[in-house]
């Protein structure tokens, strides 16, 4: 229902957005991809009004109302309850219970909902500017990380809110377990372009992979075709008999522009430098208890944790329970009322928490602020993690306060990297990262040889990593449990979430019946286009080949100025053209129809897991 056409955008030097084309469909759910400063944001603020474009076409049918989360954090009514309420469409006045799902779903009390906004964290207003947006039933949704601020509980019921949202919806968000669950279609924002595709983000990266190779391998054979054109027309050019042949290849020469080598995008690149640590056991802590108010309940109670080498442990449960309080104490960045913490003499700890951006000193430049971390290491080793961090040459000159949220967390990120250590405390590192960065990440704490202990409400970072949970139970309590992730869910669960009946074990024993079925399924009808397509494409290399050959039996011919056999080869050559041709359209269908059948069975598989 929105279309946007040739659309230009530049901030400085910086080309955002090269003639851009992009369009959402009726009861279309995209999940909106692209590194940090690709223009994902400015995309959203176009669509929603608040940015105005200089170049291009923005459509918007008449009547058509759109969703956005508000950036102020004013509030004007009494109470929590009474903002959301005044934000219902005017034929829904009455339905309050609207607001108050909303809400509750995002983690309010009845009690928080009678209380002024006013006096709530920065996070929870936020919170409050969502139910303010979500409770409009607007055309298009337009998100931009709405999770950063919400706990698990919340994410989940936001993840079931949007999965049976049924009109349109744009999401962005680092988190790519949650985007795979709810979004139809992936729009990338990709070399200034955005590429859209139906499916999952695994699916869009396979197909920026696929294009690029694609290109890559047309961009060579253009190379050298245009090579084998220059050769023909120096060769012959002066022989009168082939002026006609040397003329038409020279006007061919000149309708063909080679293809610039596409410029390598940079990955950022995650390596902890790692202190070796030879022993087992490397912190022990025994009834820690603390309170901010010493007049109540203490926040954490006789609490007991043992922690060893390559431990990756990850504490979870809802906001407001004490989470990130209890890693600044193991990490002994806040002191404690009462207990005690052993610390192994061989070990080194990181520490990273949100509050480590303002940390940052604001007038020193990128390069600067990463020197401080070891100021006896040479430059160069700061300059190499600043540019694995994605800050190269000029950029890394640049200063601290002119940094967005998500530079300024890569700033934070590479103070540790450059810190030898064996024991990480991590505090939702993955907040203002985009995806490719939280991947990245993954992928550097898998490899990381000491032991982590991270608080995070990414369920892709708890799937990936989590060997041992400490769990904030609604009461208060605070249970230790030796479960990954996915044992969690199972044995343990989510409070809010229905236990597990005998009658939910058969069902789920149905559903894996099911989901090998399918499987089964998807290989029998995929094996023989798979086959089928290999089989295309080794006559279209043998096709291709011929070609080659008979190329140079002409070039032969043509210096030997037999006509007779240049008529012949080049009436074989013409029909081995178009038997390549019609081989190449055959092989794009064939794809296709793999690529269909795919989602198709891919798609099942989704809603299978959906169930359990």
């Amino acid at each position: 229902m929105i279309n946007i056409q040739n659309l230009n955008k530049n901030f400085g030097k910086q080309i955002l957005f090269d003639d851009l084309n992009f369009q959402i469909n009726h009861k279309e759910k995209i999940g909106l991809v692209g590194r940090n400063g690709y223009g994902k944001t400015t995309l959203l603020n176009i669509m929603a009004g608040i940015e105005n474009i200089s170049e291009g076409i923005l459509q918007i049918p008449k009547e058509y109302s759109i969703g956005y989360v508000k950036q102020e954090l004013i509030f004007k009514e009494k109470n929590v309850l009474d903002e959301v309420i005044k934000e219902l469409p005017k034929e829904e006045e009455a339905d309050i219970w609207k607001a108050e799902k909303i809400l509750s779903g995002l983690g309010f009390t009845d009690e928080d909902m009678e209380k002024p906004a006013k006096i709530f964290s920065g996070g929870f207003q936020v919170r409050i500017n969502l139910a303010k947006t979500l409770v409009k039933d607007c055309d298009l949704l337009l998100l931009d990380e709405p999770n950063n601020y919400l706990d698990i509980v919340s994410i989940k019921w936001l993840e079931n809110f949007l999965a049976t949202w049924t009109k349109e919806l744009v999401l962005i968000t680092h988190n790519r377990f949650f985007m795979d669950k709810v979004v139809s279609h992936i729009a990338g924002i990709y070399r200034q372009k955005v590429i859209k595709i139906k499916g999952s983000t695994k699916n869009f990266y396979e197909r920026v992979k696929r294009d690029e190779e694609t290109f890559e391998k047309q961009r060579v054979n253009e190379e050298k075709k245009i090579k084998k054109t220059e050769l023909f027309i120096n060769k012959f050019r002066a022989k009168a008999r082939l002026a006609g042949l040397t003329q038409s290849r020279m006007k061919a020469l000149a309708k063909l522009e080679p293809k610039k080598k596409l410029e390598k995008i940079k990955d950022l690149t995650f390596s902890f430098n790692y202190k070796n640590f030879s022993a087992k056991q490397m912190l022990n802590a025994k009834d820690i208890t603390f309170s901010y108010d010493k007049q109540k309940e203490p926040l954490i109670k006789n609490f007991n944790l043992s922690i060893e080498n390559s431990d990756r442990i990850f504490i979870i449960g809802k906001n407001g329970k004490g989470k990130t309080t209890l890693l600044k104490l193991l990490s002994e960045n806040l002191s404690m009322d009462k207990g005690k913490i052993t610390l192994n003499p061989q070990v080194e700890k990181s520490y990273y928490e949100q509050s480590n951006l303002d940390s940052l000193n604001p007038l020193n430049t990128i390069i600067e602020e990463l020197s401080l971390v070891s100021p006896s290491t040479s430059k160069q080793l700061p300059r190499d993690v600043a540019a694995n961090m994605l800050f190269e040459q000029d950029e890394a000159l640049k200063k601290v306060k002119v940094l967005s949220g998500g530079e300024k967390n890569r700033v934070a990120l590479g103070k540790i990297l450059l810190k030898p250590s064996n024991l990480l405390f991590l505090d939702e590192p993955t907040n203002h990262l985009d995806l490719e960065s939280s991947e990245a990440l993954l992928n550097a704490l898998k490899e990381f040889q000491g032991a982590v202990v991270m608080v995070t409400h990414n369920e892709l970072f708890l799937h990936k990593l989590a060997k041992k949970i400490v769990f904030f139970k609604n009461d208060g309590e605070i249970e230790v449990l030796n479960l990954t992730y996915n044992d969690f869910l199972k044995k343990v669960g989510w409070e809010e979430e229905p236990k597990k009946t005998a009658q939910k074990q058969t069902t789920q024993k149905e559903i894996k019946k099911e989901k090998a079925f399918l499987i089964n399924q998807k290989s029998k009808e995929l094996r023989p286009i798979q086959n089928k397509i290999k089989q295309i494409e080794s006559k279209i290399e043998a096709v291709e080949n011929e070609i080659e050959t008979l190329n140079q039996n002409l070039i032969a011919e043509v210096t030997n100025q037999n006509s007779e056999k240049i008529q012949k080869i080049s009436k074989t050559l013409h029909l081995h053209k178009k038997k390549s041709e019609t081989l190449i359209e055959e092989l794009e269908k064939e794809i296709l129809l793999l690529e269909s059948k795919e989602e198709h069975y891919n798609q099942k598989l989704i809603e299978l897991d959906g169930v359990r």
